[in-house]
């Protein structure tokens, strides 16, 4: 296959990357950005391409391959290194508690607060605030996105009301 008619196989079964792109970073400049690479990418390894494979197989997989890789990346630059003699791993997000007593009296209120609220809103409220994003509440739950939002916002507005000297 000539390099003309592959780059016109190839433009020609681009418009679904878009889209794509658009599900997997949920951010329309990552996208794009994603979607520039994945091009690059294939144009790149045209001559790993064979005839007669499909096309939109090939494209999706570059495609999804890029973003894992992107994604591993920016995961592994979350991790600060100590150069000390022991070479200890340092987490971010790590914090140092000076009182454990006083921390065990405030986690047994905020525990209590949670279990106080409705089922409709704890659900929702303690999923997000174990990583889960909207979207994936949502899908969970088999409940509308719009739906999902409002009740974790509800349910911060009870918390905040039982737990007024936080």
């Amino acid at each position: 296959m000539s390099t003309i008619e592959f780059n016109q196989m190839l433009m020609s079964n681009v418009d679904f990357l878009k889209p794509f792109a658009v599900t997997l970073t949920r951010d329309t400049e990552s996208a794009k950005d994603l979607f520039q690479e994945t091009l690059y990418r294939a144009l790149a390894n045209r001559d790993k391409y064979s005839v007669g494979t499909n096309i939109k197989a090939w494209l999706y997989t570059i495609m999804r391959n890029v973003f894992i890789n992107n994604y591993r990346r920016k995961a592994k630059q979350n991790v600060l290194f100590d150069h000390t003699p022991d070479d200890f791993l340092l987490n971010q997000n790590q914090s140092a508690t000076t009182n454990g007593a006083l921390v065990s009296i405030n986690m047994k209120e905020i525990q209590h607060a949670l279990k106080s609220l409705p089922e409709i809103f704890r659900g929702p409220f303690v999923m997000y605030y174990e990583g889960f994003k909207y979207y994936e509440i949502s899908e969970m739950l088999g409940e509308p996105l719009g739906t999902i939002k409002s009740r974790i916002h509800f349910a911060r507005k009870l918390l905040k009301l039982q737990l007024k000297r936080y």
